[in-house]
């Protein structure tokens, strides 16, 4: 193995030359470069790069993520609510319980009182209740009284007419809320059962992106080899191509082949020449994609684990079982849609025609108060209460809503039996192929049999000078387009198995 790897620098063992030392340095610098210039991958190796690296399936997990937390939000509708408001208003005038006129005579009380009084003797004495002189000595001691009455009457009225003043025109207030839905009607099983509908239709849609990745994993990688076998395969002809023409110069010099002959099979060398440096290409342009499927840099070496083995020629089996009902996850995400239209009729029966019942309770308080007066404090109350909502009318707007959920699953299940014929139809397709490329493969085997014979035959009597140069030159096209042949049938059985098994849905399972 040494000898091989230093056969490819460009240089001799160094044993013979180098001390051990040197060759020691040698080895530990360029082993490395050697072990790292080409990975190579097996077909295992590249779907889990995908599973790892491909945006489409990273997207997918985050949808997965997106409707767990939303069948979570969705079980929280059963608990109760806790409510906190706070809030500050200023108004350009402030509120009166008292009118103008009730506000002066309460600034008035006394005035108004001794007033009232002096008219209350002058009727008295016009009743005959007193007599003028008792009268008269009775004004004569409210007179005297009368300053100090009407002011401390005048001073009460005022101290009542500023208990009744509000001041709210700075007013404060906070409240602290507690519901409890009681009954709502089944909107929250509804809204419950469509929460838990939508992380199965996350699943089945990973689950989808998964199987086309593996499926664009697998097919590139059976495209990769298969154009490394038509390369290695062109390798040979070439070789086959180069032997002839050394053959025939050979014989011009020697004088039993013209030189038409000659041109003859240097045009059909560069042909082959330009087909191989095609098939390099397709080769290395097969390769970069493979790598940005698996997220690698399209620019990195890879080796394939079946570049250079001989595929075998197994038959493929067009007799796996299928249960497209549960496989499919195209079919899975049609019956959830179904599901979700149901579910969607329950809760717009629950909006319009059901009542809903919740259970509040609570803690108000504001400032100012008016617990005890209008005062600038802050006072609360607490308070528990039940609250229902009935629908009476909306227009119909709950039926044609309804009507439209209907007229949505009568869709959803129309298109989940459609799609289920199509893909009924699709897996016996697949079954077609599987079996018709596995028939292309025993005619491509009997076809590389017989093309090896023919050029054997055109080979020995181009020397024994019975066959011409354009005999041998078809013998060599037909072993060439034999092997071709049957290159591209041992990929196509891989390739048809791979599609069965996405039809079915099994890809990627085991």
């Amino acid at each position: 193995m040494k000898t091989n790897i230093f056969y490819k620098l460009g240089i001799q063992h160094p044993s013979s030359h180098f001390p051990s030392c040197c060759l020691l340095a040698f080895l530990l610098t360029f082993t490395p470069l050697l072990a790292t210039a080409q990975e190579v991958l097996t077909l295992e190796a590249c779907q889990q790069l995908a599973l790892e690296n491909n945006k489409q399936l990273v997207v997918a997990r985050l949808g997965k993520d997106v409707a767990s937390n939303q069948l979570l939000a969705a079980r929280t509708k059963y608990l109760p609510r806790v409510d906190a408001i706070a809030g500050y208003e200023l108004t350009s005038r402030e509120m009166s319980i008292l009118n103008k006129e009730q506000k002066n005579a309460l600034n008035n009380l006394g005035t108004s009182a001794v007033s009232s009084a002096s008219q209350l003797l002058t009727n008295m004495v016009q009743d005959g209740l007193i007599n003028p002189q008792t009268a008269q000595q009775l004004g004569q001691q409210l007179g005297k009284m009368s300053p100090t009455l009407a002011s401390m009457g005048n001073d009460l009225g005022a101290s009542i007419r500023r208990a009744f003043r509000t001041n709210n025109r700075n007013m404060m207030g906070g409240s602290v809320m507690v519901s409890q839905p009681l009954y709502m009607g089944g909107s929250i099983n509804a809204l419950n059962q469509m929460a838990e509908i939508n992380t199965h239709v996350a699943d089945d849609n990973y689950d989808l992106v998964t199987q086309q990745t593996l499926f664009e994993i697998e097919s590139t990688y059976w495209l990769v080899v298969s154009l490394k076998q038509k390369e290695q395969l062109a390798d040979s002809y070439l070789e086959l191509v180069k032997k002839l023409n050394e053959d025939v110069h050979k014989m011009i010099t020697q004088g039993v082949a013209t030189q038409a002959e000659g041109l003859n099979i240097g045009v059909r060398l560069n042909e082959v020449e330009m087909s191989k440096m095609r098939v390099e290409d397709n080769v290395a342009l097969a390769k970069m994609l493979l790598c940005q499927l698996c997220g690698l840099p399209m620019d990195k070496p890879i080796t394939l684990a079946d570049e250079g083995k001989e595929l075998s020629g197994a038959i493929g089996d067009a007799s796996l079982p299928a249960n497209v009902e549960s496989d499919r996850p195209e079919l899975r995400m049609l019956y959830h849609s179904v599901a979700l239209a149901e579910q969607s009729s329950k809760l717009i029966t629950a909006t319009y025609y059901r009542p809903q019942v919740a259970l509040t309770g609570g803690f108000l308080t504001t400032n100012p108060s008016v617990y005890n007066g209008f005062e600038h404090k802050f006072y609360g109350v607490w308070n528990i209460g039940l609250l229902v909502r009935m629908p009476l009318w909306s227009w119909n707007e709950g039926r044609f809503k309804l009507n439209a959920a209907k007229a949505t699953t009568t869709i959803a299940e129309m298109e989940r039996k459609d799609l289920s014929e199509k893909i009924n139809l699709q897996v016996e397709q697949e079954r077609f192929k599987v079996r018709e490329a596995n028939r292309r493969m025993e005619l491509a085997q009997k076809h590389v049999a017989s093309a090896e014979e023919n050029l054997r035959c055109a080979n020995l009597g181009f020397h024994e000078g019975v066959m011409s140069l354009t005999d041998v030159m078809a013998a060599q096209t037909a072993w060439e387009s034999a092997h071709s042949q049957k290159i591209d049938a041992e990929i196509e059985v891989r390739l048809a198995q791979l599609g069965l098994r996405k039809a079915i849905g099994i890809l990627g399972r085991p």
